[in-house]
């Protein structure tokens, strides 16, 4: 399926960016996504325990309304500030429903940035007359941009598919660079579609095409505080999905998994201080649990991720994590491991016929594969992840200066 990495206005769907100078005042850090009257929306949030304000007011208002807006802002996390964190978000949704004549709960807050200092709502609210003028279909290149914290490029992403004499589109961006090892979705990502779908079966599509795409992908291990992943249908365009077990509900899965994998590889691309973007390809496991096991161990490894950035295929390390990713009974001398289609080591060792220089010139690739096979059973899974560069250290230390 074609993804094009520009966006197609959604039906339905707008919005607006504004700079508030929430962190730095050179661009835009504030988002408003505007959905129309009647359209379904579904989420998935992050799992670790020490979640946003923002996550926990979202997860509410989700339960007691139809979401109408989005009020999404970069360059400070609202995490880790305890009740004043949940009052701030709150404020901010009293004080864009104040100039909706909306309940507060059709309004959903997503912050990302700095962890653990304290969100200057006056400045949300400053901009939130501006948000609202401006707000416009076409303007989700704008927005990308303005959700970016560490991220050097806009994500964005759009499919469009023709079914039964009916066209769907979906249109996505994303934001990510560091603190990222997701187990929901990336740190922020917003996903939009014109088909006409109830709220249940697009929850089960966005659940389907988080686990194939944000929830295969890893930079550094760190699973964010503030990770939101968020499918809205506006139900103006011409495809009506009913159910999940139909033809059209396929379609628009594919379509909507296809976006996730773009904006999920887009991400990982773009890892803080990034040179190399590796897939790691594990095949031949008795369950898709022990290959994901042995892919992360790889994935996570500094030392492996380090080897990346070197270009050093220092099959060793590899081969380290491989035997610690917790199988207990694996036989060493059914592995296999290859860089592309170079054979690396087999039955325990180095391969007879390795060429270290044919291994070096795979991983002076900016993109390859690093295929794990464990010779025990049908199961396979790939994991996407980047290389650890000096950069990586530099803009972690930098992060808040």
């Amino acid at each position: 399926m074609h993804v094009e990495q520009h966006a197609k206005p959604i039906k339905g769907i707008r919005l607006a960016t504004a700079c508030a100078g929430i962190k730095q005042s050179e661009r835009d850090d504030v988002t408003l996504i505007e959905l129309n009257e009647g359209a379904h929306c579904a989420a998935v949030f992050t799992q670790n325990r020490f979640c946003a304000a923002p996550v926990i007011i979202a997860r509410r208002h989700l339960q007691q309304s139809s979401p109408r807006y989005l009020l999404i802002n970069s360059g400070n996390a609202n995490a880790g500030m305890g009740a004043i964190g949940l009052e701030d978000a709150e404020a901010s949704c009293v004080e864009l429903a104040s100039r909706t004549g909306l309940d507060k709960s059709t309004v959903l807050p997503f912050s990302t940035g700095v962890i653990g200092e304290r969100l200057a709502v006056s400045k949300v609210t400053a901009v939130m007359d501006q948000l609202l003028a401006g707000l416009s279909a076409d303007h989700w290149p704008a927005a990308a941009t303005a959700i970016m914290t560490t991220d050097t490029v806009e994500k964005v992403a759009s499919v469009q598919r023709t079914y039964a004499g009916c066209t769907v589109t979906v249109t996505g961006m994303a934001k990510g660079s560091g603190m990222i090892h997701p187990n929901m979705a990336t740190m922020l990502a917003y996903i939009a579609t014109d088909a006409n779908v109830e709220d249940d079966v697009l929850a089960h599509c966005l659940k389907y095409a988080v686990d194939r795409s944000f929830n295969r992908i890893t930079v550094d291990g760190d699973t964010s505080t503030n990770d939101a992943c968020v499918l809205m249908a506006s139900g103006q365009g011409e495809l009506l999905v009913e159910g999940t077990d139909n033809a059209a509900y396929q379609v628009l899965s594919d379509a909507v998994s296809a976006v996730c994998r773009q904006l999920a590889l887009a991400v990982v691309a773009d890892g803080e201080g990034a040179t190399h973007l590796v897939h790691i390809d594990v095949s031949g496991g008795q369950s898709l649990a022990e290959c994901r096991c042995v892919a992360d161990a790889v994935a996570l490894s500094p030392l492996v991720k380090t080897a990346l950035f070197a270009e050093d295929p220092n099959w060793g390390r590899i081969l380290a994590a491989v035997g610690r990713a917790g199988i207990d009974d694996l036989d060493v001398d059914g592995v296999t491991l290859h860089l592309d289609q170079v054979l690396i080591a087999e039955r325990g060792a180095r391969a007879a016929n390795y060429s270290e220089q044919a291994a070096t010139q795979v991983m002076q690739q900016k993109e390859y594969c690093l295929r794990i096979g464990l010779g025990r059973g049908a199961e396979e899974v790939r994991i996407s992840t980047c290389d650890l560069s000096y950069d990586y250290v530099r803009i972690n230390a930098e992060y808040r200066s």
